[in-house]
């Protein structure tokens, strides 16, 4: 899977900049109708009257579809054309969001955040693919690091922007305009895009399409039953049987894809992509990292909001600063990811194992009342500026190892990989805080063993990132 013999014609920095606008706008309110919902759980429930197991699919639901979709839709994008299939998600999600907004009952939500989270699961492998096909270079390490500022920016003024939105509206309105305010960004995405993307349209009618059907339904039924334990908490101790077998079906649907390429058939997933060492250590390191990174924009708010009795507004400020951070250090980041590889990575997971520690002293000193709540932000902007170190180099080191023809495919694999390991991270992280003080523990003892597991993930994704730094230089790569 090396780089591809023939590359489209290089884009103008005008065209490059029409082309970012309008593949990271529905990134942008993608991310950001994930992030306010981490202060609109309370109103959603007061104002349909849901429970708490409604509330989850919330949540949940969007994860799940979103997750099913990564693979098949890259698979589709690289098959047929990338713009179609981004315009198509993009129309999918904004009828979502409005969907969203107009729901009346929870189960009418729910339904509408699976249509989200399908829309989403369509774009966001092509915007990866696109990116690929379209920069080259040193300008394609700076659009990845453009691509992981909206992230940081999205997640950050998410939980803001809905706090306002509840403060201003009242909590009925309040948080449908948080769906609400997605559909203009989506409809000027939709009359954008066939004007700025280029068009790839590569449907031969004179070949059946071959999308794999047998491959998507295993995988797709692999990642249900993997995900399906860490997303429905409340469901029993039965429901964990679908872990193993998940895997089995994982296993299943690998041997499933190889034997159909000797066949002559076309796999959704071309295994020989894995082929690279670069590809596989990069996929390893994210999903690593994911476990644990996620979880402690979850921990600190609960620390904060349950134990310390602040509001959700003031906790979702922490994360200003560390959006800032992550924003910096992503630019920088781009700069320099192509000329120090894998040693960028290794020096952000330095900086966050500090910046991790760092957190916890801080949060002991606070809940003694030797200094206010805002100090955590201090901290927590090194955790930032580290995402920015760790998140798009290693995008860029991953998908450069990828023929450009597959960007959809691995840009969806690399997605999955994030989804599950956030996914299960945010089902183990916060239990480890939840098993100590629902057992009589305190806050603080079972806020520091979270913060522990954190560290512990982010050693073995550091301890990844040094094997393949090691591969580097045994390849005469980045010396």
């Amino acid at each position: 899977m090396t780089a591809p013999s023939t590359q489209p014609p290089a884009l103008t920095p005008a065209r490059r900049n029409q082309l970012l606008l309008v593949l990271l706008a529905p990134l942008f309110m993608a991310l950001v109708a994930v992030s306010v919902l981490n202060v609109a759980l309370n109103a959603i429930g007061h104002s349909l009257g849901a429970s708490s197991e409604g509330l989850q699919w919330v949540l949940s639901g969007y994860a799940l579809a979103f997750g099913l979709v990564l693979v098949p839709a890259g698979r589709l994008g690289d098959a047929t054309g990338r713009r179609r299939v981004l315009l198509i998600g993009v129309a999918v999600f904004t009828v979502g969001s409005l969907a969203s907004g107009l729901a009346p009952t929870v189960h009418a939500l729910n339904a509408a955040r699976i249509v989200q989270g399908i829309g989403a699961g369509l774009f966001n492998p092509q915007i990866v693919g696109i990116l690929q096909r379209h920069f080259r270079g040193q300008a394609r390490a700076k659009a990845f690091a453009l691509l992981a500022t909206t992230v940081a920016v999205a997640t950050a003024v998410g939980p803001v922007i809905g706090g306002l939105l509840i403060q201003l509206l009242g909590e009925d309105s309040g948080w449908r305009w948080m769906f609400f305010m997605n559909v203009p960004i989506g409809l000027a995405a939709l009359a954008l895009g066939p004007r700025w993307v280029p068009d790839d349209h590569r449907r031969d009618r004179s070949r059946r399409l071959d999308m794999d059907p047998v491959g998507i339904v295993l995988l797709a039924l692999a990642v249900l039953a993997i995900m399906l334990p860490f997303l429905e908490r409340g469901a029993g101790h039965l429901i964990w049987l679908c872990l193993p077998a998940g895997l089995l079906v994982l296993l299943g649907w690998a041997a499933w894809e190889s034997r159909y390429a000797r066949r002559g058939g076309e796999p959704m997933v071309d295994l020989d992509i894995f082929a690279s060492p670069a590809f596989r250590n990069g996929i390893i390191i994210v999903s690593v990292y994911f476990l644990g990174s996620t979880s402690i924009w979850i921990i600190v708010p609960l620390l904060l909001q349950a134990h310390l009795h602040h509001t959700a507004f003031e906790a979702s400020l922490l994360g200003l600063p560390s959006s800032v951070g992550a924003m910096i250090s992503s630019q920088v980041g781009g700069r320099y990811v192509l000329r120090l590889g894998r040693r960028l990575v290794i020096a952000g997971f330095i900086v966050v194992l500090v910046a991790l520690g760092a957190v916890t002293l801080t949060a002991a000193v606070v809940e003694a009342g030797a200094a206010p709540f805002w100090v955590l932000a201090i901290p927590l902007a090194l955790v930032g500026v580290s995402q920015g170190m760790i998140i798009s180099p290693n995008q860029t080191l991953t998908l450069g190892a990828v023929d450009s023809r597959y960007g959809g495919v691995a840009g969806g694999i690399l997605q999955l990989g994030q989804r599950m390991g956030q996914a299960i991270g945010t089902a183990l992280i916060p239990g480890i805080l939840f098993s100590i003080v629902d057992t009589g523990g305190d806050w603080l003892h079972g806020f520091t063993m979270a913060m522990v597991a954190i560290m512990a993930m982010t050693v073995m994704a550091l301890g990844v990132s040094i094997v393949d730094r090691a591969r580097e230089k045994a390849v005469g790569t980045l010396a």
